[in-house]
């Protein structure tokens, strides 16, 4: 593969921005012409992430060659309307081509597109060992031309949208088939075009993931807080800004900021002065101010709350330890990962792919914590690869990794570390 060395800006779409499709007769014509066209068909969606409580796709992008370029409001049509039922089957006559998909499946199958046969090219880079991925990068390198990317963060939510905003949507899928005829040919050549095929089925099969066990202790700075009591002000002013977030469908973060929470649960203001002054060294923002009462009822209720409701400082998640304390705490069960890890970053290098594509990290470490119990005293693939199964991996995978990780399951000394070089002694 020889990359191109100059590349030019792409400004605009071959035939023009399109307008964009908001009303019945706009999308009949639209399907009609994507009918007769011939191909895979290109996908992209846009959301309005950090500005929205939704996931919900803003606009739609698909084309396909011969029939059209196609820029799809969804929000006049709503939740499982015919004809996006009617685009979705013939979607599915074909292969739908997405970059990250697992970022825009979601959006898309809640209007009621639900692609059957996929082609990321994200993950496609990744599998083939691209140093970069991102499909700017990806059309940079492959394709000759470069995109920009001002308008990625844009509120995707905003009606009318900007003409300028439209054209940068259109950009991200003018040339996805030819890229995805590329990153097809780069795969077939280095062998793995079986193994992208397999990851792709695989994302398609996944099913939506469960409700998170506890959200609100996902709060970034949680670090911070060391006791019960503050926790429990934590669980309340999540769940209070939630409520309202999804009311108003707007991002949390916009109503009260994560830091903010965290500040509000070690100080447990009872008034709107401490309030603000908790919050002032952050930056206090009007909006923040927009819930006070909320805010002091849900830190009041925590505050009442006697000790036997305090939340737990740690669940009862299905969570490995930290791999940190491995070495020290479990070296039963650091030794034989110590071993996998290395073979299998050796492996990956072999094959030229992140490790976390060549095998999940995850599935490593929760067979090395619980093996197989025939595999401790002898090498036992079979059920490595059962185990690796079980855990998700592809056969691709599995066929790699399970030799090594097999291996490794009958160590019993961890590898050692590699000390960091002393720093030289400075010049007096």
């Amino acid at each position: 593969m020889e990359e191109v060395l100059e590349a030019v800006p792409l400004l605009s779409p071959a035939n023009g921005t399109p307008p964009v499709i908001d009303t019945e007769a706009a999308l009949s014509d639209a399907i009609a012409q994507l009918r007769a066209g011939e191909g895979a068909f290109a996908v992209d969606a846009e959301r309005a992430s950090g500005f929205r409580y939704s996931a919900r796709a803003y606009l739609i992008q698909i084309k396909r060659n011969g029939g059209g370029l196609h820029l799809i409001d969804p929000i006049p049509f709503g939740l499982n309307h015919p004809l996006i039922s009617t685009l979705n089957e013939l979607l599915n006559t074909d292969e739908v081509i997405l970059h990250a998909s697992t970022q825009d499946l979601p959006c898309l199958r809640e209007i009621g597109i639900n692609p059957t046969l996929l082609f990321d090219t994200e993950l496609a880079g990744r599998i083939a060992g691209l140093p970069r991925v991102g499909l700017g990068p990806l059309l940079e390198s492959l394709m000759g031309v470069t995109l920009a990317k001002e308008h990625s963060a844009a509120d995707w939510s905003t009606r009318p949208l900007p003409q300028e905003w439209l054209t940068y949507a259109a950009l991200d899928v003018e040339l996805l088939v030819e890229l995805r005829d590329a990153m097809h040919n780069i795969l077939s050549v280095a062998g793995k075009l079986q193994w992208a095929e397999q990851e792709f089925a695989s994302i398609l099969k996944a099913p939506p993931a469960p409700p998170r066990v506890d959200p609100w202790r996902r709060t970034s700075g949680m670090h911070k807080i060391k006791r019960r009591d503050h926790l429990a002000i934590i669980k309340n002013l999540w769940i209070a800004r939630d409520a309202i977030a999804s009311v108003q469908d707007i991002a949390s973060g916009k109503l009260l900021n994560d830091s903010a929470i965290v500040e509000l649960a070690l100080a447990a203001p009872t008034t709107k002065k401490e309030f603000e002054k908790t919050l002032r060294p952050l930056g206090l923002r009007a909006r923040w101010l927009e819930n006070l009462p909320t805010w002091l009822d849900a830190i009041a209720e925590a505050v009442s709350l006697p000790e036997s409701e305090w939340p737990p400082l740690r669940t009862n998640a299905d969570t490995l330890p930290p791999i940190k304390l491995w070495r020290d705490r479990f070296p039963e069960k650091f030794a034989p990962l110590s071993h996998a890890r290395a073979g299998l970053d050796l492996l990956a290098v072999s094959h030229n792919m992140p490790l976390e594509n060549l095998i999940s990290p995850e599935i490593i470490r929760r067979i090395c914590w619980q093996p197989p119990a025939q595999s401790t005293v002898a090498l036992d693939e079979l059920s490595v690869r059962a185990s690796m199964s079980a855990l998700g991996a592809r056969q691709w995978q599995i066929d790699l990794a399970a030799p090594v990780v097999a291996h490794a399951l009958l160590e019993r000394e961890a590898l050692p570390v590699e000390e960091a070089p002393a720093e030289a002694p400075a010049d007096v």
